[in-house]
């Protein structure tokens, strides 16, 4: 069987993130990514380790069947490829930043101004829909010093906590577009690939189905269980089983981790006893 070439981040937290989702997919890999290509013996895939801005490119051209990658680099290489799944991890967002000494007076601000930034595309495409003359200076890092050290007037960048930003006595003033992490692909899949790929995010989503949930089990008094279902509605619905004391049941269901310590609450007012939350590695249906 074919595999299906994924291409990956070669460093970073992107990486990192990356490769634990496969990890746990079930798929293990045979190499690290100091060799920059990886294979798994229990499931047909092979990583190409990339850099990121290159990943697009890749894909588009057919070395790589997918990618894992930041959304702002799909938008910024702007290559013939498309998003098939939204991942939820490495949140971040592209933004125009000043100096804080600066009085912002909305987006005309920028007018005859330079601004430093890594992504040029995505900045030039919103200046001229914006119809704001401005001049970019394109540099490849460190672009949060660029107006300290009077290379720009001011910088349009990723933001995730904007700490970088303070640090540099910035601030940001307009947001241009948010960004995670996506899988694309190129149109070209082999049917037997689309075949693996469909596999893929099938496991993709049970696991991510399957965060942020706890297995619940409780016993409760039987003249109370309709108020308690109503409370753990479940996957589909709960799980009721009879006790050997009589008037008690076992109740299984699902409970969300956000919701978990309102709903404990109420089940003791309503007499639960023995309540054991387990944590649930897939969810798949």
């Amino acid at each position: 069987m074919k595999k299906l070439k994924i291409a990956i981040q070669k460093s970073g937290r992107l990486s990192e993130k990356s490769i634990a989702l496969l990890q746990e997919c079930d798929i293990k890999l045979t190499q690290g990514k100091r060799k920059l290509i990886s294979v798994s013996d229990d499931f047909p895939i092979e990583i190409l380790f990339l850099r990121d801005d290159d990943i697009p490119q890749y894909v588009a051209d057919g070395v790589a069947d997918i990618g894992i990658v930041g959304e702002n680099e799909v938008l910024e290489k702007d290559k013939e490829t498309e998003i098939i799944k939204r991942l939820g991890f490495a949140r971040c967002r592209l933004s125009l930043a000043i100096p804080q000494s600066e009085e912002y007076t909305g987006i005309s601000w920028f007018k005859n101004k330079k601004i430093a930034t890594s992504y040029p595309h995505i900045l030039t495409k919103y200046l001229n829909e914006k119809n704001i003359g401005s001049e970019i200076e394109e540099i490849s890092g460190s672009v949060e010093i660029a107006p300290s050290i009077g290379l720009a007037d001011s910088i349009f960048d990723i933001v995730s906590s904007g700490s970088t930003l303070v640090s540099n006595a910035l601030k940001e003033v307009e947001v241009i577009c948010n960004s995670e992490a996506v899988i694309i692909s190129a149109s070209s899949l082999t049917d037997e690939k689309k075949q693996i790929l469909d596999k893929l995010i099938f496991r993709i989503e049970t696991v991510e189905r399957s965060r942020g949930n706890k297995y619940i089990l409780l016993n409760a008094p039987n003249n109370k269980i309709d108020q308690i279902i109503e409370l753990l509605p479940g996957m589909k619905s709960p799980t009721i089983m009879p006790l050997y004391d009589k008037g008690w049941s076992s109740i299984h269901s699902v409970v969300n981790e956000k919701d978990y310590w309102n709903i404990v609450d109420r089940l003791k007012e309503l007499g639960a006893e023995g309540i054991l939350v387990i944590p649930i590695e897939k969810v798949i249906f």
